[in-house]
């Protein structure tokens, strides 16, 4: 790309049962519109973002639709922010939205916003006419390290995270990085837990740069950051390139996600009114499969206090919010995507940059590790 910053925007590809798409990170990619004009194939756009996301970018990216491809016919959903809004009757609102547009079947979704926006797009794209284009453009660094990558969209149900879904690669993921200086701190932090989650089950090289980047990383050095994406993102492209459908490895993205959706679901999804966003429940989540990978004589212990000293560091909450019935938690996880007709399957590890996938966990010892 010839408008690109000299040095600044870097790409890798991903391979998925719909041929292999791009994801390029960089400041100003959005700003320069190129990546992203060159992804959409056909004549109708329709653009999802969120009240939050289109005051601050949506302006910006229509622009460069426009300087690009000025022929686009282009749509506009904006929904209301928050993962309590990741529901069938929005993905609904997002489907009219559609039909509104005249949508064709080349027609692109573009997704502008975090893991919720994200979700929801794709899933709609997912089901309009069996399967449009979806660009994810994610704004939130949780975005950008993981729900964008991989093609998993779904909402949520009263009953559990994720619930109704499907695979639906995008045709490109476009991280423009100069999006998170206008992120909230607490999503930052947010993100950085899903960042962390990566050292912990493929590589622990990875949480010793962590470690030594953290103050970077917090100040929202553009460098740092930018590692920081592309590094999270080649992890996740390699496993899902290897398991494009969670039947294996794949599932191994999830450590710390079935304890994390069980206090999500249990605290109804109120990040926003005083319970944990998913990033934070992910931290405690971690926290939670680190100590139940001690008791259950797969890891020592040291590797647990060390995961969870540099989730402090970064300003994340380690333990599960008061209030919580351990017992409640343990019937959420019983509904959880991970569990299987053998029981409760858990993402643990056997230490520091080791994943594994157990099946079987005895629940006696999962409520100890929620009540400790």
């Amino acid at each position: 790309m010839a408008d690109a910053p000299p040095g600044a925007w870097r790409h890798l590809d991903v391979e998925s049962p719909r041929g292999a798409y791009p994801i390029h990170v960089g400041p100003g990619l959005v700003r320069f519109g190129r990546a992203l004009a060159e992804a959409v194939r056909g004549r109708h756009v329709l653009v999802v973002t969120d009240a939050n996301v289109a005051r601050l970018h949506l302006p910006v990216l229509q622009a460069s639709l426009a300087r690009h491809r000025p022929a686009l016919a282009v749509g506009v959903h904006v929904m209301a922010p928050g993962e309590a809004e990741k529901t069938l009757d929005a993905w609904r609102e997002v489907i009219d939205a559609l039909a509104r547009l005249g949508a064709t079947r080349d027609a692109t979704v573009v997704a502008l916003g975090g893991g919720v926006v994200g979700d929801l797009a794709g899933f709609a794209a997912a089901c309009w006419m069996r399967g449009i284009d979806v660009v994810q453009v994610p704004t939130t660094l949780l975005a950008m390290v993981d729900s964008s990558v991989g093609g998993k969209t779904a909402v949520d149900l009263p009953a559990g995270k994720n619930l109704v879904g499907a695979f639906h690669p995008p045709c490109a993921v476009v991280a423009d990085t100069a999006c998170l200086a206008t992120l909230p701190e607490r999503e930052l932090r947010a993100g950085l837990a899903e960042v962390v989650k990566y050292g912990a089950v493929f590589d622990a090289a990875f949480l010793d740069w962590l470690e030594a980047h953290a103050d970077a990383l917090l100040a929202r050095d553009p460098d740092a950051l930018g590692d920081a994406v592309l590094r999270s993102c080649a992890y996740k492209a390699q496993v899902v390139a290897r398991d494009p459908f969670e039947r294996g490895e794949r599932a191994l993205l999830n450590f710390g996600h079935t304890f994390g959706h069980a206090i999500e679901t249990e605290q109804g999804y109120a990040g926003a009114a005083g319970g944990l966003v998913h990033g934070e429940a992910v931290a405690v989540g971690m926290v939670r499969a680190a100590r139940l990978s001690a008791a259950l004589g797969r890891a020592p212990s040291a590797d647990a206090d060390r995961l969870e000293h540099l989730l402090a560091r970064f300003g994340l909450p380690t333990a599960v919010p008061g209030g919580l019935d351990a017992g409640a938690l343990l019937a959420r996880m019983r509904l959880d995507k991970k569990a299987d007709a053998a029981g409760l399957r858990f993402i643990l590890w056997d230490g520091l940059g080791r994943g594994a996938i157990v099946r079987d966990v005895p629940e006696v010892a999962v409520l100890e590790v929620l009540r400790a």
